[in-house]
């Protein structure tokens, strides 16, 4: 057996422990109790999850193990929506400067922005918010209800009472006129009247149906749970819908070819014909899209696609948050757009004119024959009779402009249209007649020699002549006259030039570039100049 271990300070501490543990076990002693005040069993040790099968212990200690106590950093608290703490009365340094509280910055400013801000206005000065941080648990992270404050669902049961109150005032009023029409009825019209009661009570009756879908009564078995049932429409439903009698012939044994209509057995659903080749008067069942397709089911979808599109252009519509409204603006919709479209067509009768209204044409016009007879030779001339005229045109032909013989289109040349009278290809040109002809042709004749003698001369170009100054080249001429003055200045300045070039501290700064050489520079260069090939050009200087 597991006992707990203590720690004793000496043998007699040890010994009393032991004597005070037997006269517990003899109930001469009072049991040892926790801090909630229940009794400790000596037997089962605090560290323990759970106690053994064969100790009769009331509860385990699992201090250790669970998390028994609440962390009283976590808290379960909100924050306190739009609560205020100090309202100062001018701006304050590091405040907002659009609105002049102290919590945030000109950037996260949820005030609309000023013209001029609290900073420089120094009126209107916003109070500080109230800034709180919470260290939730891990439940709290969690929690999608947390902070939520259920006194606001009052206003939604006042909105949905006041809805129902006034639907029914409505339906009273309704009642209240109905039986006003009935009294103010003639007494002459009795008889009218006996006939004419079944309809008025089926109006009032169905004036109360709305009445009657929110009376309370009613109401009691929304919160019922119903077996649900899966059905060959799909989905589930509380009712079961489409049963069939069951001595008629199964769907998915109408065809037992295997390439034939897939049945679902699942969802007991056909939807393709399982045949589509039988006489369609013969045939009770033509697949589950025979139900998708008619009635009003194909209204239904029309109804889904309306309320998406104009959910789409920004119209505050949704089927199934608000069939009624999406039914009723459906139902407007079709009226206006019929509206619209016999006004167009009447727009466009009343322009065009209608060829039905008019009268009907001849079958001989209409399908181009008659009793009339013409007789051919083999030649295809007319013998005998009257040759039928080709029918026209609705377009203007064979109309002559600008004193032109034929038509614009009479003519093609390189890609071109033009006149055939003329060889024009600009539509709107007046026509020249065969002296147009002429001048064009030698237009284009001129116009080819002058592009063959540019190509001729351009095959044998002619030479160019290199002019060079005689002072640049090799060889000087023999009529060459140097001024023996400038030529000796000439020689001083390349002697400089060649030292500067040794020694870069001797450079100046500001740099003189002059391109004009002259004849006297150009005999000094070629004086000074060194000529690696020259066995003595180490021994010039």
């Amino acid at each position: 057996m597991a006992t707990a271990s203590v720690a004793f300070k000496s043998r007699e501490d040890h010994r009393k422990q032991l004597e005070l543990e037997e006269a517990r076990k003899a109930g001469l002693a009072p049991a040892e109790v926790d801090e909630d005040g229940k009794e400790i069993n000596p037997h089962i040790p605090q560290y323990m999850s759970s106690a053994p099968w064969y100790l009769n212990a009331e509860r385990p200690s699992l201090k250790h193990q669970r998390k028994w106590k609440s962390d009283p950093n976590y808290t379960k608290s909100w924050y306190d929506r739009g609560a205020k703490i100090f309202q100062a009365e001018k701006y304050r340094k590091g405040a907002c400067e659009n609105c002049g509280a102290m919590t945030h910055d000109a950037k996260s400013c949820m005030e609309r922005p000023r013209k001029k801000g609290a900073k420089w206005t120094n009126m209107h000065i916003a109070p500080d918010e109230k800034i709180e941080s919470f260290e939730l648990d891990y439940d709290g992270k969690r929690d999608r209800w947390n902070g939520y404050d259920a006194s606001t669902y009052a206003r939604v049961i006042e909105r949905y009472e006041a809805r129902d109150e006034a639907r029914r005032k409505f339906l009273k009023e309704q009642q209240l006129k109905k039986l006003e029409e009935k009294n103010s009825k003639n007494d002459g019209e009795i008889e009218g009247e006996d006939s004419d009661e079944d309809d008025d009570d089926d109006d009032d009756d169905a004036l109360k149906v709305d009445e009657a879908k929110v009376d309370e009564s009613k109401q009691m078995d929304f919160a019922k749970v119903e077996k649900r049932v899966r059905t060959t429409g799909g989905g589930s439903t509380g009712t079961v819908r489409n049963l069939r009698i069951r001595e008629d012939t199964a769907k998915y044994l109408l065809n037992l070819d295997v390439n034939s209509a897939y049945y679902d057995p699942k969802t007991r659903s056909m939807r393709e014909d399982p045949l589509p080749d039988a006489d369609p008067n013969e045939k009770f069942y033509e697949g589950d899209n025979q139900y998708r397709m008619s009635g009003q089911a194909l209204e239904f979808k029309q109804l889904n696609i309306h309320a998406w599109e104009a959910f789409d252009k920004g119209q505050d519509i949704h089927m199934q948050a608000a069939p009624s409204q999406a039914e009723l603006l459906y139902k407007n919709y079709k009226v206006i757009k019929e509206k619209l479209k016999s006004k167009t067509k009447d727009t466009i009768m009343e322009k065009y004119g209608n060829a039905a209204t008019e009268e009907e044409i001849p079958m001989e016009l209409l399908l181009g024959q008659s009793e009339r007879q013409v007789e051919y030779d083999r030649a295809g001339r007319l013998i005998k009779g009257m040759e039928t005229s080709l029918p026209k045109s609705k377009y203007e032909e064979d109309v002559f402009i600008n004193n032109h013989t034929t038509v614009w289109g009479s003519w093609w040349k390189d890609h071109q249209w033009g006149y055939k009278c003329c060889k024009q290809t600009i539509r709107n040109s007046y026509c020249t007649g065969a002296a147009g002809i002429e001048a064009a042709e030698a237009a284009t004749d001129l116009m080819k020699a002058n592009i063959a003698r540019k190509v001729s001369s351009e095959d044998a170009p002619a030479p160019a002549e290199e002019k060079k100054l005689a002072t640049w080249g090799t060889e000087v001429p023999e009529d060459l006259v140097l001024d023996e003055k400038l030529l000796t200045e000439a020689l001083k300045k390349e002697d400089e030039r060649r030292r500067e070039e040794k020694d870069e501290r001797k450079r100046k700064y500001n740099v003189r570039w002059n391109d004009e050489v002259t004849a006297e520079e150009m005999e000094a260069y070629r004086m000074k100049k060194v000529h690696h090939d020259d066995p003595m050009k180490d021994f010039i200087n």
